[in-house]
């Protein structure tokens, strides 16, 4: 009898997957201290995804720590695919750019009770910056933190652009950072007494019955190893950005791609007014901005979560950036709610959160009592000419990732914190 044929006492654990994964097809049943492809010993868990495990492990060769993603298997190798093309073409010591983005350090097939599942070897990451927020209750970053993680950011999108593949899902869940090169020095019972060891949470079937009666089903989930720092911590000199999650990156020169899979909030209005014109590297620029200004303040830049609907979200966008075009604003059949005809709210003035009051009390607000640095005036006008033009409506008018780079605010403030930054790692 398959896996997916039982029920569980616990169909979903806190931090841990859908144990009704563990089926033909889906997740493998890695344990601790399985040895995968010979070398790679299962130290602790680092998280999951819709189509993989990831672990912490030793490469016995190397006696380094190293990040290993389990694909279910009936993933895909896209995403090994695209890192080993872009690791190749980026291979030169002096690509400061390439190492925005995780190496490909080994790729593997292993056989389980579930199927042939891909395995990526890379670095293993500290944590996200989602966690990092959300564990100091969304403080801000430091200042210059945040300058140099958006440097970093649009670094690794342009040479992700350079070599012709747009991300398609940035967000803060998928930019990491990096963990320090000391972890390397600690023995496994070290990291362990520093960092805890793994916490195993039984699996048991509602009958009663153990798993070791159903095929390709764990005796047990491990919770997930916190590295992480809480984003009001990290310092200068820790804040080393990884671009990661390629699973729905493309070439937009070769194939089309009309579903975007970027959270709503984040999500480029071309996506929801224009859905059968193909998606391209201006719709990454877009979701860039938000990032950058997320990066800078306690919250995101367009107020919303996965179950805000998609006309709350074309709302606020409008009071950012002013009437749609027309061929959008006439698409948009509950304009009314919000504007009339020519554009102009219908809500109080205090209901309206202009680019300048998102600055002001979403960037700086926090700041004073977090102790950090304020966005001066120049800085401001600076920051925002720059947020103006990524999320321009029109794809077409957006700058290329390059262009975000070379502009005032980058070059003023972002690149140089940086290369600051940059200086402490070295």
């Amino acid at each position: 009898m398959s896996a997916s044929a039982f029920e569980y006492r616990d169909h979903f654990l806190k931090d841990g997957e859908a144990l009704q994964h563990y089926r033909p097809g889906g997740y493998h049943p890695v344990q601790i201290d399985d040895r995968l492809h010979t070398r790679y010993r299962i130290i602790h868990k680092l998280g999951h995804g819709t189509y993989s495990t990831a672990w912490l492990a030793l490469d016995e060769q190397t006696s380094t720590y190293v990040a290993i993603k389990v694909g279910t298997a009936d993933a895909d190798k896209r995403e090994a695919d695209i890192l080993s093309q872009i690791s190749a073409a980026t291979a030169a010591p002096t690509s400061e750019a390439a190492s925005t983005l995780p190496p490909v350090l080994d790729r593997f097939t292993i056989d389980g009770p579930n199927g042939a599942h891909p395995c990526l070897v890379t670095v293993p990451a500290r944590c996200s910056l989602r966690d990092a927020k959300e564990a100091c209750g969304w403080k801000v970053f430091q200042l210059d933190v945040a300058r140099s993680l958006a440097a970093q950011l649009a670094m690794a999108v342009s040479l992700i652009h350079s070599q012709g593949f747009a991300h398609g899902d940035l967000h803060f869940g998928n930019c990491m950072l990096q963990l320090p090169r000391s972890l390397d020095n600690l023995s496994v019972e070290e990291l362990y007494a520093k960092f805890g060891a793994p916490e195993l949470k039984p699996v048991i079937p509602s009958n009663g019955k153990p798993t070791s009666s159903v095929p390709g089903v764990p005796p047990y989930v491990v919770y997930p190893v916190w590295l992480g720092i809480p984003s009001d911590k990290v310092t200068l000199g820790e804040a080393k950005l990884l671009l990661t999650d390629f699973g729905v990156a493309f070439r937009p020169s070769e194939k089309s791609r009309f579903q975007s899979y970027i959270p709503l909030a984040l999500r480029p209005p071309e996506a929801f007014f224009e859905p059968a014109t193909p998606l391209s590297f201006a719709s990454d620029i877009w979701s860039l901005g938000c990032v950058i200004f997320e990066l800078l303040g306690h919250r995101s830049l367009i107020d919303g979560n996965f179950l805000a609907p998609q006309d709350d979200i074309t709302a606020q966008q409008v009071h950012l950036q002013g009437r749609l075009p027309p061929e959008w604003w006439d698409k948009w059949e509950l304009r009314a709610n919000w504007f009339d005809e020519s554009g102009k709210p219908l809500s109080n003035e205090r209901d309206v959160w202009s680019w300048d009051r998102r600055v002001d009390e979403w960037v700086n607000g926090l700041r004073p009592s977090c102790g950090t640095d304020l966005v001066k005036d120049d800085e401001k006008a600076a920051l925002l000419e720059l947020l103006r033009w990524m999320l321009v409506w029109r794809p077409a008018e957006r700058p290329s990732a390059d262009e975000v780079l070379e502009t005032t605010w980058m070059k003023k403030w972002a690149l140089p914190a940086y290369a600051e930054g940059r200086r402490a790692w070295e």
